[in-house]
């Protein structure tokens, strides 16, 4: 080999070194362990044309929080945890992670939060998926400890669980999903859970 063509080789080999130590660098995300509302990351729906196929005809995407709950949840929640969404409240709609990188890659979702930033309050996300994201959603669901039940066309995913804090403070938290058709309903909520809310969303979207 020429000494042009080693030095060459020289080049690439160490090129491509470089390239694996940045990629093995490069830092992943990862969902909050905070149960505080106020800690989490947010995430925002695309800006960006929607490349996700739209729910079913016969299904209404909500345009506000106005769409999502009947009068009777609305004046619960406005006396239960107000406001609603709250400027300070980055709480998002979910901790798992396979459910934060679908909601991430969301191009058509609407986010509505309850409670100031503290220790109580909830978020939902009414996010329109793929039938592989609905797929790939219900199997992370179950393979991390959900429930899961038919109801009314869809699937009823539920986890509830109780943490002591540093401050020995004990935190009640969970995550509710349902999955229908194109649309996946999202809400994690922290220290309070109104009876029903869920199934409120459900009469409201598809009723």
């Amino acid at each position: 080999m020429s000494s042009r063509s080693r030095r060459a080789a020289s080049t690439l080999l160490a090129l491509g070194v470089v390239a694996l130590m940045t990629a093995a660098c490069a830092p992943e995300p990862a969902p909050s362990a905070s149960g505080s509302v106020s800690a989490s990351p947010t995430a925002s729906p695309s800006s960006s044309p929607s490349t996700t196929p739209a729910p079913d005809e016969s299904f209404g995407f909500p345009a506000s929080c106005d769409d999502l709950y009947s009068p009777e949840m609305r004046a619960t929640l406005e006396a239960d945890v107000p406001p609603l969404n709250d400027a300070g409240t980055t709480m998002v709609s979910t901790e798992n992670a396979e459910a934060l990188e679908a909601l991430g890659a969301a191009t058509q979702t609407i986010r509505c939060s309850w409670g100031p930033p503290s220790e109580r309050g909830l978020a939902t996300n009414v996010t329109a998926v793929t039938a592989e994201q609905r797929e790939s959603l219900a199997t992370a669901f179950a393979q991390n400890g959900f429930s899961t039940e038919d109801v009314d066309g869809g699937t009823l995913h539920r986890i509830a669980q109780e943490v002591i804090t540093l401050d020995d403070e004990l935190v009640t938290k969970g995550e509710i999903h349902y999955l229908r058709d194109g649309v996946w309903v999202s809400t994690r909520w922290i220290n309070v859970e109104p009876e029903g809310y869920t199934e409120d969303i459900i009469a409201s979207l598809w009723g």
